[in-house]
């Protein structure tokens, strides 16, 4: 099997769009690739994809939409605001609640195109947004299908996965680092932010052996070695597979690493 030239592949479109309401309301940036064969008289349906922790659209993200648009579907991949090419502040904060506004709106903004069928959205998301398009699929009419890639559907779970592959005094240190950052944005102090990945026993928030090779190996220009140092103490609400029942009428594609060694793959079986 041979790839097609690049020239013969949609071209990709910056897609700008607004995302969040009052003073936390910025602008998200992609990019938009149309389904080959798509216009108005024949919409196709889109994918929308956004990263997982702490990642942006430009880290290995495109080869995924582009292949979507060669097998008919348009895609749209994005930031999350404060990360990568989206506008807001804080910059490098993980804000759950606040990505899935993103995927909200990314979600809007392709279905004002007129190339797209805005009754048959698919959402595509790995890792921490695995589990957001879990939540921002719930209750909607408009989306067909969901792919959830190595999901992280129950923090509690994952903390105690990492519990035991840790030793006590490095998990005394996160704690109190990710308590300490969210009373620092409690009084209305700048998040501090620690490194999102880093060798085994350094103060990174993801330091098992690999993890800084995986990251950096597809990291993009954008990409930053960091997130706000709070999302440690966030992650244990995280819970969006405690309303899987509620996707019963959408096809949903779960794919589940077996040595997942951050989002338990018994919690998204």
């Amino acid at each position: 099997m041979t790839d097609r030239p690049v020239t013969d592949r949609p071209a990709a479109v910056d897609l700008a769009f607004p995302s969040g309401t009052g003073a936390a309301a910025a602008g998200c940036r992609g990019w938009f690739l149309p389904a080959r064969g798509a216009s108005a008289d024949r919409p196709a349906p889109c994918v929308v994809l956004a990263h997982g922790l702490g990642g942006t659209a430009d880290s290995g993200l495109m080869p995924f939409a582009e292949a979507f648009a060669e097998a008919g579907y348009a895609a749209l991949v994005f930031d999350y605001r404060g990360f990568g090419r989206s506008a807001g502040a804080p910059r490098q904060v993980v804000f759950p609640a606040r990505q899935q506004e993103d995927y909200r709106a990314a979600i809007a903004a392709v279905a004002a195109r007129p190339e797209v069928d805005a009754d048959r959205i698919v959402l595509w998301g790995c890792s921490l947004s695995g589990g957001h398009v879990l939540e921002v699929a719930r209750g909607r009419t408009d989306v067909a299908a969901v792919v959830s890639v190595i999901p992280l559907v129950d923090g509690r779970a994952a903390a105690v996965t990492a519990a035991r592959q840790h030793r006590p005094s490095a998990l005394l240190r996160s704690t109190g680092t990710a308590l300490a950052a969210k009373a620092a944005s409690a009084l209305g102090r700048p998040e501090p932010t620690v490194p999102l990945v880093g060798p085994p026993g350094s103060a990174a928030l993801l330091s098992l052996e690999g993890y800084e090779e995986a990251y950096t190996s597809v990291a993009g220009p954008t990409w930053r070695n960091e997130v706000g140092a709070g999302i440690g103490a966030d992650l244990g609400s995280f819970r969006p597979g405690a309303h899987a029942a509620d996707l019963a009428g959408i096809p949903v594609l779960v794919q589940i690493a077996d040595l997942d060694r951050s989002a338990p793959p018994h919690t998204a079986a």
